[in-house]
């Protein structure tokens, strides 16, 4: 079930164009509590804290998972419950279950008065196979071109190389080259062309660019923020490097281009880290655990194996 007001519809998220648009949020929270009210359901699974609190009005069980993203700004989950613990905390206690994307959005929940919070990554699907770079080699970053994703540090650090950006936001004029919001096809086709992929975020809750990236076998350059710092083994499976610092950024990228063993090695390594920790079978499995967890529901007990003839 979905309630938005026809302004918030369309392409990207609610809560980003809540926060150009702020008027329109109590007509939109009113909607969607009135509709969740109607709703038949044992169970409310809530994404970000404006849902959860949308579930607490309309008072229904529910579980709360916390995304952090950067783009909602000072409206983030993460910023939210750094800004107003209290506010955010009475959310967060009435809650069944949080769930966070990453470890600091759990540590933030904890903090705050969650009474239980388990770590479950966003799922990522694992391409059937990798392919070959572009030659020239190219390096991709893709994402929203605002100030938290580090845009500035980017454009800064790949001065003179070969930078695809495929991306949209209010930074856009620092990058006019870039190719705006791709379609989930064309973002694959750029993900096999890359020799390296950088997420040089000055923050991030997750990072669903780099762990797709990872999934197909790139090697990546990230800031060791949030949850890049959990996505990345530092010299195992790409590299990180300290926010806001353009000029590491560079030492980094220019590394893994004038090495094509060595961002094979680290790509091959990220492609089995992802298939292990964040396949979407395991995420879907604690995923049912946790709501089974906030319905004090007991999982099946295994069907005993026949005895042998």
């Amino acid at each position: 079930m979905q309630v938005v007001h026809p302004d918030l519809a369309g392409d990207g998220g609610v809560v980003a164009k809540l926060r150009r648009r702020p008027w329109l949020a109590p007509a939109f929270i009113v909607r969607s509590v009135l509709a969740l009210r109607r709703a038949d359901c044992e169970l409310v699974h809530a994404h970000w804290l404006l849902s959860g609190a949308v579930a607490l009005f309309a008072g229904k069980p529910f579980v709360l998972t916390l995304h952090g993203s950067g783009s909602a700004g000072r409206f983030s989950d993460l910023e939210l419950a750094e800004r107003a613990p209290r506010l955010v905390g009475a959310i967060f206690r009435r809650a069944r279950l949080v769930i966070a994307v990453s470890e600091p959005l759990a540590a933030a929940a904890r903090r705050c008065g969650a009474r239980e919070v388990r770590v479950i990554p966003n799922g990522i699907a694992l391409p059937a196979q990798t392919s070959g770079e572009a030659e020239p080699a190219e390096i991709l970053f893709a994402g929203r071109l605002s100030p938290e994703k580090g845009i500035q540090e980017l454009v800064e650090a790949c001065r003179g190389l070969n930078l695809v950006v495929a991306g949209d936001g209010p930074l856009r004029d620092l990058v006019p080259e870039a190719l705006g919001f791709l379609s989930p096809a064309e973002l694959v086709e750029r993900y096999r062309r890359a020799a390296v992929v950088v997420c040089p975020s000055r923050s991030e809750g997750f990072g669903i660019v780099c762990a797709e990236a990872m999934a197909h076998g790139k090697a990546v350059v990230a800031t060791a923020v949030g949850g890049l710092q959990e996505l990345v083994g530092h010299a195992r499976t790409g590299f990180l490097v300290e926010p806001g610092n353009p000029a590491a950024l560079r030492v980094a990228i220019k590394l893994l281009l004038a090495d094509p063993v060595l961002r094979r090695r680290l790509g091959k390594n990220a492609r089995a880290d992802v298939a292990e920790r964040f396949g979407w079978p395991a995420v879907t499995q604690a995923t049912v655990e946790a709501y089974r967890a906030a319905l004090g529901v007991e999982a099946p007990e295994p069907a005993p194996l026949e005895a042998a003839a």
